[in-house]
């Protein structure tokens, strides 16, 4: 059985009337800095800033998760995974090969996960409903699902991960509705499976996976529209989700957006260039 990846935690990826694409992210939080320094690729700064903040932090597991971010996006941009036209073409994805992986990145990016997830235990036996250890671990399964699925194309372990984050994501929107990154979890199953043929659809409810292509564009748009740390990687998944249904004219808007807000990453120019 093939699908489209949960692409991109962490994959990836605004309609013109809504805010600058990396509105949500301020240049003097200390996370929020990470992040940004990740869209422009700036990956050696990234990990300064998000190491100095868990110094300042200790026991947030979202300082280790970000980290793990940083490294998966790191060996995205120098696999060249980070490209709409593998997420269009369907035969594309399929025929990908499996990359060859950085092994030292690849302990490191676990590593991160691994103190991510003890520390939202920690907080998490303490205060079952905590926002910041439960959006932590949906995180971490989508990055683990993401990197399983775009380097070692071990698809259904992938689908595990996806599945896993979320329904995590759901627990954590039935107590925090306005925690919108969340909702990128939920979004992306519903969307990227969605898309699959009926029979397909058909198996991979009975595993459990969502597969409402409709509701994963809604999810994906509230990300998009009104997410913190992920909001530009909604707008990305939504130009991908516009290029499938043929809206070039949008696809392009979200690519401008993203290239004037993160001129230190190619990606953006470099899709727009594919575009007619």
């Amino acid at each position: 059985m093939s699908f489209p990846a949960p692409a991109l935690l962490f994959f990836a990826l605004a309609q013109m009337i809504w805010s600058p694409a990396g509105a949500s992210l301020s240049p003097s939080d200390p996370l929020d800095l990470g992040y940004r320094q990740m869209y422009n690729l700036q990956f050696r700064e990234a990990h300064a800033t998000i190491h100095a903040y868990e110094q300042s932090h200790p026991g947030d597991p979202l300082g280790p998760t970000s980290d793990a971010a940083a490294y998966l996006f790191d060996e995205f941009a120098r696999l060249d995974v980070l490209q709409t036209e593998l997420f269009v073409d369907d035969q594309m994805f399929k025929d990908r090969r499996k990359l060859d992986a950085d092994p030292a990145i690849r302990a490191a990016f676990e590593q991160d996960l691994a103190e991510s997830n003890r520390e939202a235990a920690v907080v998490l036996r303490r205060t079952p409903n905590d926002r910041n250890a439960l959006l932590a671990k949906v995180f971490d399964m989508g990055l683990e699902s993401n990197y399983l699925s775009m380097i070692e194309k071990r698809n259904l372990e992938a689908l595990h991960y996806a599945k896993e984050g979320g329904l995590l994501a759901e627990k954590l929107l039935a107590v925090s509705p306005d925690c919108y990154d969340a909702y990128l979890a939920v979004g992306v199953e519903n969307y990227l499976l969605g898309l699959r043929p009926a029979p397909e659809r058909w198996m991979l409810r009975l595993y459990g996976a969502q597969t409402d292509k409709d509701r994963g564009i809604r999810t994906l748009e509230l990300t998009a529209e009104k997410g913190h740390y992920l909001l530009p990687f909604a707008q990305l998944l939504l130009a991908v989700a516009a290029l499938r249904d043929n809206d070039t004219n949008r696809a392009k808007e979200l690519l401008r957006n993203l290239a004037r807000e993160f001129p230190n990453n190619p990606l953006y120019q470099k899709e727009l260039a594919r575009l007619p």
